[in-house]
């Protein structure tokens, strides 16, 4: 008696895994039958109009620029895309621990990132920009001797702010991780001048009078690159897509609707 209760409790557990097993491939399938889209985690740090950036006006999504391009990239290759916010000097370490798929935030490729992370093709390019108060304007590196300088903590403006003090500008470097701060720090007057990208700068110097800005003088433009996790398969996926993006004008319409110019790399 005891067996034939054995065999039916057993009988019964295999019933319930058959019928998890049915729920589980039936929500693998998407309404028309066919596979569910995978899901890509994207990485980006949601301060830096009009790359990413929240307009609260208009609710709490992110939008801009790097948006665009994901979901554009993601739509070609049959994924969904889900954006995590997080601070800048973050996203490295998000990519290597793998809770992000890949990392779109107006990010530069420089050899230090590369030695942890892989990157796409360079998709845009730009400029370093010193921003200061229109009172006491800061345009030359040489300005900015004796100055308090605020720049992005990880940022490749932080690199080139170190790179001008190694050169024997002597100035205090202040990192912080949000772009919205480094401007309200300036212009409340604690910092001096700030240094960050200058179709950021843009932005910025649209909707305040009180600031003014100048591209810092003979420097390498500063692409932005999507990064990825070491050996990952997207790399050469997106970079397929990002070469078909210029070629068919994509990239230009997107420029052209954030940046108001059709300048690509």
């Amino acid at each position: 008696m005891k067996k034939n209760w054995f065999i039916i409790i057993a009988g019964l557990f295999m019933l319930i895994g058959l019928a998890a097993c049915g729920a589980s491939n039936e929500d693998a399938k998407s309404e028309d039958g066919g596979e569910s889209e995978k899901t890509l985690v994207m990485g980006t740090s949601a301060d830096y109009p009009p790359f990413e950036y929240i307009d609260s006006a208009q609710g709490e999504e992110i939008i801009g620029f790097d948006v665009d391009i994901a979901n554009y990239i993601a739509k070609e290759l049959g994924y969904n895309v889900e954006i995590k916010d997080m601070d800048f000097s973050g996203l490295i370490t998000a990519l290597s621990s793998e809770r992000v798929d890949f990392v779109l935030a107006g990010m530069t490729p420089t050899a230090e990132r590369k030695e942890n992370v892989d990157f796409s093709d360079i998709y845009y390019s730009a400029n370093h920009m010193i921003l200061s108060s229109t009172d006491n304007e800061l345009v030359k590196p040489e300005d900015l001797d004796g100055a308090k300088v605020g720049v992005q903590l990880g940022s490749i403006q932080e690199d080139k702010a170190n790179e001008l003090k190694d050169s024997g500008i002597d100035m205090e470097i202040i990192t912080l991780n949000r772009i919205p701060e480094l401007i309200q720090e300036l212009k409340s007057g604690r910092y001096d001048a700030i240094i960050i990208e200058d179709t950021v700068a843009k932005g910025y110097l649209e909707s305040n009078d009180d600031l003014s800005g100048e591209n810092l003088p003979n420097t390498e433009e500063a692409g932005s690159a999507v990064a990825f996790p070491k050996d990952s398969k997207l790399t050469k996926e997106f970079n397929e897509v990002i070469k078909e993006m210029k070629d068919n004008g994509k990239m230009d319409e997107l420029i052209e609707k954030w940046f108001g110019q059709d300048t690509i790399e």
